[in-house]
This record gives structure tokens, sequence and C-alpha cells, in this order.
């Protein structure tokens, strides 16, 4: 097995190694779980693996999820279609900045994306390490943001173009969850930011500290989290993967944000993945 870094922030390529090998092999899995800890985002070209297989290899960092609005294969529970075709609805989800799935009470540990088709030319997909966003904050922020939380929403994203008695249903299903605005993570104790597309506001900014007078909630709230959710947008934090067919993605949800790339005309991009469950953030 190679491992080439492909940035001075964040991602590795494997190489050398097919991936459904690992769904078989502890140690080679083991190996695989410490590079992603290492390097946040792991890719690999070339992979040839069935869906089975692409869901053992996804079970060896967790149980997997299933999404409430996307279809999952047929035999396999766990893995997801996202299926674009030049009939898909225009909604965009995937080109913003996020953590995903930050609207659960635990939201994912990670994910395999692997690729059957894309377009000839974009449609990547970027990735920011927002442990690095959160060690290079000037020191008055960090002091800021220590103990703030946010509200996380599916109701006010995926949701808010469907009819009310729906987007209220799904409200009921996954009530809109309060997380950390600085995340721990759980193996490797590193701090890093959890802002993104699916955060609504701070749930506990309206201090004395913070606010003087009425109308400095809305202002110093809305700025901070302006300039938090933007600190993703840094390109020294950043990476940029270009897909092919049979290539895969393997990231860290905890301490990364990911954006898809929607700048390719009506065609085809057909996308799998493998949901790996997580815990409550901290």
């Amino acid at each position: 097995m190679k491992v080439v870094p492909l940035t001075c922030a964040i991602g590795a390529e494997i190489q050398g190694i097919q991936l459904s090998e690992a769904g078989r092999n502890a140690a080679l899995a083991g190996e695989i779980n410490e590079l992603l800890l290492k390097y946040k985002v792991l890719f690999s070209r070339d992979q040839d693996m069935t869906n089975a297989e692409h869901a053992a290899f996804a079970r060896t960092f967790g149980e997997l999820e299933d999404h409430p609005l996307a279809p999952s294969t047929s035999g396999e529970p766990g893995i997801i279609q996202i299926w674009k075709t030049p009939d898909s609805p225009p909604e965009r989800y995937e080109n913003a900045w996020h953590h995903d799935a930050t609207w659960r009470e635990c939201p994912p540990m990670g994910a395999v994306l692997r690729c059957l088709e894309c377009p000839p030319v974009g449609g990547d997909t970027m990735w920011a390490n927002m442990e690095l966003a959160y060690e290079r904050l000037p020191d008055h922020v960090k002091d800021a943001i220590e103990g703030l939380r946010a509200r996380h929403s599916m109701e006010a994203t995926f949701m808010a173009a469907k009819p009310a008695d729906e987007r209220l249903a799904m409200k009921a299903r996954f009530p809109d969850p309060e997380h950390p605005v600085v995340r721990t993570h759980p193996i490797t104790g590193k701090r890093s930011l959890m802002t993104g597309g699916f955060i609504t506001h701070f749930t506990n900014f309206h201090t004395a500290r913070n606010v003087r007078f009425g109308q400095d909630f809305h202002p110093g709230m809305s700025n901070l989290l302006q300039y938090l959710v933007s600190q993703s947008f840094i390109p020294e934090y950043q990476m940029r993967w270009r897909w092919s067919p049979g290539s895969v993605a393997i990231w860290d949800n905890r301490c990364t944000q990911h954006y898809a790339v929607m700048d390719y005309p009506p065609c085809h991009r057909r996308m799998n993945r493998a949901t790996i469950q997580g815990d409550r953030p901290f």
C-alpha cells in the first residue's frame, strides 16, 4: 500500500490495494482507520467492488445508517443512492459546505462514497479541515465561542420546499438538535469547528456578555455565525477531488466539511454512499 498526501492541510490517496479486501482483513482495515485519523479524508481509484463489498468495507468503521430522503440500493440497506440525471429537480443541497446530517442528535462518524458514473468534466467534491480552521482562529474568537452551542435543522434545509404537513412530520421525526460550536474528536481529542449548511442559530448567545441592548442580539449573532461558517471557504484548509468511475472517498465527518461542486451541465452523476453511525458531539 502506498499513501500519497494530496495537500499540506488534508487528504491522501491510497494506492496499490483493493478496499474490498479490508472488509475481510482486520489488519488492513485497522491501517486504513489510522490513516483516516491522520489525513481526515482518503481516496482510492480503480476500485472494483459490489454494493455488498462497499457496505462490508464501510462497516469496518462502524454500523451503517440510511437517509430518510435518499433511496437505498436494492438488497443492501445502508448504501444510499445519490444520483443526478438531466431530469433531476433543481434543488441544491450538496453544494454548500456542511458536515453530513448534523440535523441528527448523533451525526454520522463518516462515510464511504463510491463513484459509479460522473460527468467528463466537473462534479468534483471539496473537503475542508475544520480542526485547522479552529486552530487558526484568533484567540479572541476562540474565547468568544467557548461553550457556545447551535441549533441544526433538517426542516430549514432538505424540507424547506416541501408542503407544511410533510415538513412538520419530518421535524417531529428529527427535532432540531443542539450541538457545540466547537467539537472535540472522541478519539484524537482535537477540537474543530462544527458549523456548516444545517446550522440555523446559536442557542445560548443572548447573554449579558454578548448583548448590551436588544439590537445587539441579531447582528451580533449573525455576524459571528457568518464569520465561523466562512472559515471552510479558506483555500489553505481545503482540497479538491476529481472523480472517475470506480474512485472512492472515505472521510471523517467529525472534523471535516465537504462541498459537492455543481458546475456541470445536465448529465448523469451517480454516487453510492455508505454512511457510518456516529456519536453525540461534545
